[in-house]
């Protein structure tokens, strides 16, 4: 991702040092597994496990001639530990390594994502209790309906954020997994006990099948929670961006004072980080369809997924982290107009308590078929004359009395 939807922290995850660290630990765990199991000499996993180390560069030097980023890490980090790297990478094939480091990186990812979450949760309860008792006007079709308040729209975001939470911990979840069961999944080399000491040892669970590769349905299910997240965030930046419509104008996000909205119209106060919202929304959501696609693999699989994970892991991770972070401060700073509110709740003159009136009728006897017609006579004609709906429904009745 760009750095300019980049946090350093989420950066810093994605980076080519702090991958290539992981699938270090991933190695350096295999390594001590095995010796404990007598499979490789301990003095050489003590040595790889104290000497192993590798430069980046180096790396990338390599796997421009090899073309094989693994070979091309191995061999690095052979170069680094000497004549003991021959039990390096010992019993293991690339995607044992390459697939359980990248369960361990989206779960450092996760647990940023998971933070966010709290927080943007934290926020929209703070300000669904601040405004708990502002009324204003619902709208559906983009109509006035009924009244409500402004904190109960706000305790529907927060509703929606908890189901997100709950979601994607499930998602992280079914993701905490690894595999060393080698080439095709048959465990050629090493066992399933083996595995699943492995994995204990980095903190995962064994995946109950595998074949070369860890199965994709899980990393789309995982995008998939990713996009549902950024529909959340994109649904409260739409909602915002049509408060703050000038005709309306109930809410806005925060606008600084050296802040500037046209290099045309010196008044402009535009709902940029609402649309930057819905903007990269659209991305998240965008990674996720090829996250379907990869579920598709080869056999006992190919390499097609991978040149896509590469970017839209990293890719949606990072954006979901800048989009929480982003959608947090806008409803901790948005600007909040109660009065406003007021002003369009009353526009109608009344006819927003149109359904309460139809009830009140059928309460007192008249057939819902004649109040119906009676309350959208009255209706109408106070849409079309601009008349206050409360008063004409007054002399109706003292003209039948």
């Amino acid at each position: 991702m760009i750095p300019r939807y980049t946090r350093p922290e989420m950066g810093h995850i994605w980076s080519d040092e702090n991958r290539f660290r992981t699938w270090l630990a991933v190695e350096v765990a295999a390594t001590e597994t095995l010796a404990e199991a007598g499979l490789v000499p301990k003095d050489a996993a003590r040595a790889i496990r104290e000497r192993a180390d590798f430069k980046v560069d180096r790396i990338h030097q390599i796997e421009a001639e090899v073309r094989h980023d693994v070979i091309a890490f191995t061999t690095a980090v052979a170069e680094i530990v000497g004549p003991d790297a021959r039990w390096f990478h010992y019993g293991l094939t690339s995607n044992d390594v390459v697939d359980t480091a990248q369960a361990l990186l989206i779960l450092q990812a996760s647990s940023i994502i998971a933070d966010d979450l709290n927080r943007l949760s934290d926020a929209l309860q703070r300000r669904a209790w601040e405004f708990k008792n502002t009324p204003m006007v619902g709208r559906t079709h983009g109509i006035h309906a009924e009244p409500i308040t402004f904190g109960f729209k706000l305790a529907n975001w927060y509703s929606e954020v908890q189901r997100d939470i709950a979601r994607f911990s499930a998602a992280a979840e079914d993701l905490r997994v690894g595999k060393f069961s080698g080439a095709v999944g048959t465990f050629a080399h090493l066992t399933p006990e083996l595995e699943e000491k492995i994995c204990a040892r980095l903190g995962l669970k064994a995946a109950a099948v595998s074949s070369q590769v860890i199965q994709r349905d899980r990393h789309a299910h995982y995008l998939a929670t990713l996009a549902v997240i950024a529909c959340t965030l994109d649904k409260i930046a739409t909602e915002i961006r049509h408060l703050q419509r000038t005709e309306v104008r109930e809410a806005e996000e925060f606008f600084s004072e050296k802040q500037k909205g046209s290099s045309a119209m010196p008044h402009k106060r535009n709902p940029v980080t609402c649309e930057q919202i819905s903007g990269l929304g659209r991305v998240v959501r965008a990674n996720a369809q090829v996250g379907f696609e990869n579920v598709a693999l080869w056999h006992e699989r190919d390499i097609s997924h991978s040149s896509a994970e590469r970017v839209i892991l990293p890719d949606s991770t990072t954006l979901v982290d800048y989009l929480l972070n982003k959608t947090t401060n806008l409803i901790e700073t948005m600007f909040v107009y109660p009065e406003r509110m007021m002003a369009n709740l009353e526009s109608t003159r009344g006819l927003v308590f149109s359904g309460q009136l139809l009830l009140d009728l059928v309460e007192h006897g008249v057939s819902r078929e004649d109040a119906y017609r009676m309350v959208q006579n009255h209706a109408m004609r106070a849409w079309k004359e601009g008349l206050d709906f409360r008063q004409l429904h007054r002399q109706d009745l003292c003209s039948r009395i």
